[in-house]
Order: structure tokens, then C-alpha cells, then sequence
């Protein structure tokens, strides 16, 4: 597979490349030439393999000859190595043998070591790059901004790799207190992966990154490369969890329209899924859940993109104003904001919409959920009442509760157990280096620490 610039086609790299590079030499987003395309039989095959086996078919039309089928299996298992479940409020798992009545599942995608979706990407990312170079000898600094999430994931993944160091960028008082802790513990001063607390907000962050990479010098001098899903490293991956899920929901409700809800800030994610569907995932439609920073909504209702500072709220790692990956969406749909809408449908919440809806299903369920899948968790039942018809909903569930602990305690008034890596995350001592929002400060940290 080749990939372009979104800016100007006639830019081209292999896979390996654009991992590598991040960006395009002009600044654009890669993109690939061309989205493969399934045919229902084939899917239904594909349907019937497990979730790491089909990631790495699906793999294989997006990356070049430097990785034999082989290569792609050994990766995709080794990433892939916890489950994908799909379970009802009730704490039904998913089983297409035994179908629950019910039409309403949670796609919980925070069983990996770091408790967060991103997981999925940061893995197939560490693990490809980690076969690129290993084959060339070449190394590599990776800036990463984090909202919360990402920065645990990247860290995690890149984690003792040799020839990589690993900088992680979060705003001041932006994350919550465990996700704080994660980033700052993943290891000693010894070790490649070091956090950075920018006093500022995460946009600030994302802002320097780019800045980073748009200084020619700087990227040349460190090997800068990105692990934010600027990279399509990162977006491609997000998209198999969606093939494959999208496989066994129809497994058990054949027939039955399939509709997904995620909670967005990046638009990553959701750009994982419109592939996906592209490649023939049968997925009839997403559900866009934002809280107040809610750019991408307000350009489904009115055809305007109007980014914006970002605000901070409750579901913390979405406090996005000015989302990288909009300009992919245009792009899988020929700039057409008729063919956006027509598969994207938004809605925004407020905190206190927040908090009342997770206090209620506790209440109702005694399900859990993070103040993210909430907001997803809202937008579906929005698009339930506006659309009044039978289809089988997914809330994508992106992070485990206990990762925002105080806040969720206070608002269902119950103690949520932290999983054992938070509780070993927790005893850790914390590492971090505070900076003020400029390149020269974070050229000076990397010139001492690269």
C-alpha cells in the first residue's frame, strides 16, 4: 500500500515511510491510496477467524513488502493478547451462538495493559515501527501530546524498546489524578520514556508538537517521529476492532441494522470506523458523542468547521477544539460534507448532562462507566429517539472507570476498585518535568535527554 498527502496527492510514501515520518514533508496527513474493499463472503470468513488473526488480514493491504504474512500474525497476536468484549448493561457478554435479547451492548475496548482503546493503536504502532527498525538500524525520539489516554498507551507500547525515546506532553491539571500517575511512572530516569506537564491546555500541547516537526532542524536533528494518530500508524489499527466486532453483532442479529456511538475528540477513532466500514464492515452508521469542545457536531448540523480553544470538562481526554483527523474525514468522503453527514449523525453534553446520565445507569444497572463512554453512551440515546426504529446499538466504551476514579466516586457515591496495573501504578514514584508551552524549552529538554 502507498500512502498520500491529504494536501497533495502527488506525495507518496510506503507504509513504513509515513509510519516512520508522521507527517508528510509538506505537513499534510498521509493517506492511503486506496481503502480496501471485502466482499460479504469474505467478511463472513474473516468474521470467523479471532480478533488478532483478522487484524492481521486486514493488515496485510496496508502495509508494504518489508512484513511477510507471517511477520503480520506474530505482531498482531502478540499485540492483541486480551479480550474485545461486548457486554449489555446487564454484564451479558456478547455470543453469537446465544444472542441476548436485548440490542444494546457496550464494546468495551479498555482490557489491554494500559485500561484505554488506545491500546489497540499503540500496539500494532510499537510493535511495525520496532520491525522497521530493527531491520535498519535506525533510531527514533517520539513526541507524543496525550489528553489522557494516548500518553499511557504510547508509553506502555514503546516501553525498555532500544533506539527510541519517548516524550510525553500533557496539559497541567488536564488529565485526572490515576491517568497523571500512569504517565509519570512508566519507568525510572534510566529507562526512554519520560513525561513532560506543559503548563497549558492539551491544544497547546498538540500545538507544540507540531510546531516540533514543523521545524525542519529540530526533526532532523532528533528523528522526531509522532505517535499521535497524526500518524496513520495510529488510525489504520483503529479500524480492525471495528471490522471484526461489526462481524460478530451480525453473526447474531443478521439482518438487523448495526450502529455505532463513539465518544470523540481527535476523531481518530471515528476515523477508524468510517475505514472500516469503507472496507465493508457492516456498519450502517455512527453515532458522534462530544462534550462542550464539540467542533465536529457543530459541523454536521450546519456544514461550518469552526475549531476553537478547547474547555475543560468532566470527560477530560475529548477537551479537543481543534481535531487533528478532521481533515481525514473529508478526505475517505471527497471533501462532501452531504457524504459526511450522511454517515456521521453528533450530539453534544454538558458535565451536568454527564454526571446525570452516569448516576443513573449505575442506578438503574449498576454498570460502570467513564465520564467518555457516557457521552457516547448519551449521543446514542439521543439518535434512538430522533430516529424511532429497531437497529442493534454499540457504545464504544473507551477507558475504564477507575482511570478517573475521584470523579466517578463522587458522582455514583461508590468506590471503584482500581485494577491491578492502576494499583501498581499508584504505589510508583512519580517522574515529571514541568515546561512552559515554547519550542525552545522543550529543544533544550530534548538536547539533555535524547
Amino acid at each position: 500500500m502507498n500512502y498520500h498527502s491529504h494536501s497533495d496527492p502527488k506525495i507518496s510514501a510506503r507504509f513504513g515511510d509515513a509510519l516512520l515520518a508522521s507527517l508528510a514533508p509538506d505537513g499534510g496527513l498521509w493517506m492511503p491510496d486506496k481503502i480496501p474493499h471485502f466482499s460479504p463472503e469474505t467478511t463472513a470468513k474473516m468474521g470467523a477467524l479471532s480478533f488478532a488473526d483478522c487484524s492481521a488480514v486486514l493488515a496485510r493491504d496496508f502495509v508494504d513488502d518489508r512484513f511477510s504474512n507471517a511477520d503480520l500474525k506474530s505482531i498482531c497476536r502478540d499485540a492483541y493478547d486480551f479480550p474485545v468484549p461486548m457486554t449489555t448493561l446487564s454484564g451479558t457478554i456478547l455470543d453469537a451462538a446465544t444472542p441476548e435479547i436485548a440490542r444494546d451492548y457496550i464494546l468495551e475496548l479498555f482490557h489491554g495493559p494500559t485500561l484505554a482503546f488506545k491500546d489497540f493503536a499503540a500496539r500494532f504502532m510499537g510493535r511495525t515501527a520496532s520491525h522497521l527498525m530493527t531491520s535498519s538500524g535506525d533510531t527514533r525520539t517520539i513526541l507524543v501530546a496525550t489528553s489522557g489516554d494516548t500518553g499511557g498507551a504510547i508509553g506502555d507500547a514503546f516501553l525498555d524498546q532500544e533506539g527510541i525515546n519517548v516524550f510525553i506532553l500533557f496539559p497541567k491539571g488536564g488529565v485526572s489524578k490515576i491517568q497523571e500517575q500512569q504517565l509519570c511512572t512508566m519507568g525510572d530516569q534510566n529507562l526512554n520514556v519520560r513525561a513532560i506537564s506543559i503548563d497549558g491546555t492539551f491544544d497547546d500541547c498538540q500545538q507544540l508538537v507540531k510546531d516540533a516537526f514543523a521545524d525542519k532542524e529540530m526533526t532532523k536533528t532528533y528523528s522526531l517521529m509522532s505517535a499521535n494518530s497524526i500518524n496513520v500508524g495510529r488510525v489504520i489499527p483503529q479500524s480492525f476492532y471495528y471490522f471484526w466486532t461489526s462481524l460478530q453483532i451480525k453473526a447474531a442479529h443478521p439482518g438487523v441494522p448495526i450502529v455505532y456511538s463513539i465518544p470523540s475528540g481527535n476523531l481518530g477513532n471515528l476515523t477508524g470506523g468510517l475505514i472500516a466500514k469503507k472496507m465493508g464492515a457492516p456498519i450502517e452508521r455512527f453515532v458522534i458523542g462530544n462534550n462542550n469542545n464539540d467542533p465536529f457536531v457543530d459541523y454536521l448540523k450546519t456544514g461550518e468547521y469552526s475549531p476553537r480553544p478547547s474547555v475543560p470538562t468532566l470527560s477530560n481526554a475529548m477537551d479537543i477544539g481543534r481535531p487533528n483527523n478532521f481533515p481525514r474525514i473529508l478526505d475517505l468522503h471527497g471533501n462532501d460534507y452531504e457524504a459526511v453527514s450522511e454517515v456521521c449523525w453528533g450530539a453534544s453534553f454538558s458535565d451536568e448532562e454527564t454526571e446525570r446520565h452516569m448516576r443513573r445507569i449505575f442506578t438503574e444497572t449498576g454498570y460502570v462507566m467513564c465520564p467518555h463512554t457516557t457521552v457516547g453512551h448519551l449521543a446514542m440515546e439521543a439518535f434512538a429517539k430522533d430516529v424511532d426504529r429497531d437497529f442493534v446499538k454499540v457504545v464504544v466504551g473507551t477507558a475504564h472507570p477507575a482511570k478517573f476514579a475521584d470523579s466517578v466516586e463522587r458522582i455514583i457515591r461508590e468506590d471503584v476498585p482500581l485494577p491491578a496495573p492502576l494499583q501498581k501504578a499508584m504505589r510508583k514514584t512519580k517522574r515529571v518535568h514541568v515546561m512552559e508551552p515554547n519550542l525552545k524549552s522543550l529543544d533544550n529538554y530534548l538536547a539533555i535527554h535524547s
